[in-house]
């Protein structure tokens, strides 16, 4: 799958929703049966949401990040927040599954382990608040999955290739994709959310404390959730992107050429080189960095 607007235009052609559009796409292309993809689909679910009850369980360390993803609920108790219970609770189980695989644990790429915890958290503190049916989680994971599929065929998912743009901003479209598909969003609804949140993370670099998946990737994750719901909201409040999606994708792999290598995961550029980050490493590793 190579493109949103072949998709968008199968759905209007055949008078259907994305995701059933994006079944038959898939199903066309792989020779798999729609039944088939559903139920693979159906299973990842089933992982990311043990993936995000054993994150939730206790406190996870990285080497370098500290659990306090609990600090988030306890911010939303006490009736102070800014943002709405869905936000914070999104964000909150984002901190928890990036921790989790900071230390280990086994989550769900999605698209990669750098940007593992967004797409969960949109979709189980959605699950947890607005109480869909079970399959409607399910389309929701393929129309995400279908977004996340035309950007690893057009640019790339990789924080070596494209810088933090690729993998959290993939991240961040596939879930304000999901979340227009669970309101009940149009084909080109979907389509314009992934351009509104795709233009706003162009250039995002990769520059990790340490080369860890940790600084600032878990504090991202628990950030750019806020991100897919504001670009999914202007989507479903009828605001259109002047670029389409697959131009915006189009202009992310060509964004991620012009970054420099330094910037793209090396930890030799940003925030990696600073003077605390290099204290944090000595200490870890003891070693000079």
């Amino acid at each position: 799958m190579r493109s949103l607007a072949e998709v968008i235009a199968l759905s209007l052609n055949q008078n259907c929703s994305f995701c059933q559009a994006a079944l038959s796409k898939e199903g066309l292309e792989t020779g798999l049966s729609i039944e088939h993809i559903r139920d693979g689909m159906k299973e990842r679910l089933i992982d990311m949401e043990k993936s995000v009850s054993d994150a939730l369980s206790q406190k996870w360390n990285g080497k370098i990040v500290k659990s306090d993803f609990g600090k988030m609920n306890d911010y939303s108790q006490s009736q102070q927040s800014l943002s709405s219970e869905y936000i914070l609770r999104a964000s909150e189980i984002a901190l928890a599954v990036a921790t989790y695989n900071a230390a280990m644990g086994r989550i769900v790429a999605a698209p990669t382990a750098g940007s593992c915890g967004i797409l969960p958290g949109l979709i189980f503190a959605y699950k947890e608040l607005f109480r869909p049916e079970e399959d409607a989680l399910v389309d929701a994971l393929i129309v995400a999955g279908s977004v996340g599929e035309v950007v690893a065929s057009r640019a790339t998912l990789a924080g070596a290739e494209g810088g933090c743009q690729a993998e959290c901003g993939a991240a961040v479209a596939m879930g304000a994709a999901a979340l227009v598909a669970l309101r009940g969003g149009t084909s080109e609804a979907i389509g314009h959310s992934v351009a509104l949140t795709f233009k706003s993370i162009l250039g995002l670099v990769c520059d990790p404390v340490g080369g860890l998946v940790e600084s600032p990737c878990i504090k991202r994750n628990g950030l750019l959730v806020s991100l897919a719901v504001l670009g999914a909201d202007m989507a479903l409040a009828g605001m259109e992107s002047i670029i389409p999606a697959d131009e915006v994708i189009d202009a992310m792999a060509q964004v991620g050429r012009a970054i420099p290598e330094s910037l793209r995961e090396t930890a030799q550029g940003g925030r990696a080189i600073t003077p605390t980050a290099r204290r944090l490493v000595a200490e870890i590793f003891h070693e000079r960095w």
